[in-house]
């Protein structure tokens, strides 16, 4: 394509030369361009046969006739025929009159003026400046066509590696989430005294954990429902014993124990203890844990574990259930 296109621009100079060449030709002969050629068939010319003359036989003018050539009566006569007889005269000589042709010349246009060696050159120079003006815009426009491809190349591979390398951060995130430690907090009885439940917290993940604070809170409400939206820690009792533990994966550590003893110490008088016996009111208790991933990367943020269990105390037996909104048992 691009071959194509420089051979076309390369005859340019030659068809231009060639046609002012035409032009000097013409221009040096004005007179043969616009003259018209003659006829190349003329209509030949065919004489009429003659025709007898009116006056033939006639006598001049005042002159007398001659003797025995009749009488002055025929000739007075002949006199008065003969303006009619000129008339017929003059328009058989007409007919008589042979056709001819008659050519108009021109008149003859001033010769144009000579085309010098100078303006010669400048005009073979504005033709070479003109053909070097159509390569440098063809070239142009084949490099603003490149460009526009490699910018459009550029944008698709920067697309490209742009989701690359949001895939490997997910991918890297979810290995360091695979890998990070999860502490989750579940509910057991005690093995040693009767109606009593230990509040434990164990390492589910696969990294070190350290705790880094841990609060507990017991309330009473009339029914898990009647919690506010939010967990409230302001005034909850902070738990120093568990500062700076450090659970490895699989192990666990006791967060609160809670029995029949403690609701006669937690309730204010009988009539509260009744009131929780007949499950007119339940005491519920919520906390918090916060650790952080020993082998984690720096400058993130620590890990937070919510829990909230329900307390059930009967008339002769008890138990204990994790329950409580979503926001009281939310992992991060």
């Amino acid at each position: 394509m691009h071959w194509k296109g420089l051979a076309i621009l390369a005859l340019l100079p030659a068809l231009a030369q060639g046609g002012a060449a035409v032009w000097a030709q013409t221009g040096a002969n004005p007179a043969g361009a616009g003259q018209t050629a003659p006829p190349s068939n003329p209509r030949p010319y065919t004489p009429r046969p003659a025709t007898a003359s009116p006056y033939a036989g006639a006598q001049p003018y005042g002159a007398r006739p001659a003797a025995g050539q009749g009488t002055p009566a025929a000739g007075a006569q002949n006199l008065n025929r003969a303006p009619a007889d000129a008339g017929a005269a003059d328009t058989a000589a007409a007919e008589e009159t042979p056709p001819h042709i008659t050519i108009a010349t021109p008149a003859l246009q001033p010769a144009p003026d000579p085309w010098l060696w100078p303006d010669r050159i400048a005009w073979m120079a504005r033709i070479v400046l003109v053909v070097f003006g159509l390569v440098g815009i063809y070239i142009g426009l084949s490099l603003l066509r490149k460009i526009d491809k490699q910018t459009q190349y550029a944008e698709t591979a920067a697309q490209s590696a742009a989701l690359s390398a949001q895939a490997a951060l997910l991918h890297a995130q979810a290995i360091v989430r695979s890998e990070r430690p999860w502490i989750l907090v579940t509910v057991e009885p005690s093995g040693k005294v009767e109606n009593r439940f230990m509040i434990v917290a164990t390492n589910r993940g696969r990294g070190p954990a350290r705790i880094v604070s841990a609060v507990e809170k017991i309330t009473t409400e009339i029914d898990q429902s009647s919690l506010p939206p939010e967990p409230d820690y302001d005034d909850a009792e902070v738990n120093e014993s568990l500062d700076a533990v450090v659970l490895l994966p699989g192990e666990s550590t006791g967060i609160k124990s809670f029995g029949r003893d403690d609701v006669r110490e937690f309730c204010a008088n009988d009539e509260q203890v009744r009131r929780i016996e007949r499950w007119e009111e339940v005491i519920l208790l919520y906390g918090k844990i916060v650790y952080e991933d020993l082998v984690g990367v720096e400058n993130v943020e620590p890990s937070e574990t919510a829990w909230c269990c329900w307390y059930i105390h009967g008339r002769q037996n008890s138990g204990m259930v994790m329950a409580g909104p979503p926001a009281y048992n939310r992992h991060t």
